[in-house]
């Protein structure tokens, strides 16, 4: 009996004094690691938003010149318009 208490105290002896200190050594690592890698997702969305924030002016570019396009258009159209009228009066466009 004697030599399993003394087994038994050794084994606590060595989990209190080695492994346990690892284990909290060990946890604190990761606590960093977890904290690094929180700190870099939290930098990487603020720049994100900031990338759709700037990019939400590409949008509104492409229905500019979608509006343009059309707007050409009825220039062209009014332009012809004007010439036949300027030709209808006498007077020339300019």
């Amino acid at each position: 009996m004697t030599a399993v208490l003394w087994i038994w105290g050794i084994t606590l002896g060595l989990v209190t004094l080695i492994i346990v200190p690892v284990a909290i050594v060990l946890l604190q690592r990761t606590l960093r690691a977890a904290s690094a890698i929180e700190r870099y997702t939290r930098e990487a969305l603020d720049a994100g938003l900031g990338i759709a924030r700037n990019t939400e002016a590409v949008k509104a570019l492409e229905e500019t010149i979608a509006a343009a396009g059309s707007l050409l258009e009825a220039s062209q159209k009014l332009a012809g318009r004007t010439d036949v009228i300027a030709k209808a009066v006498g007077t020339k466009r300019g």
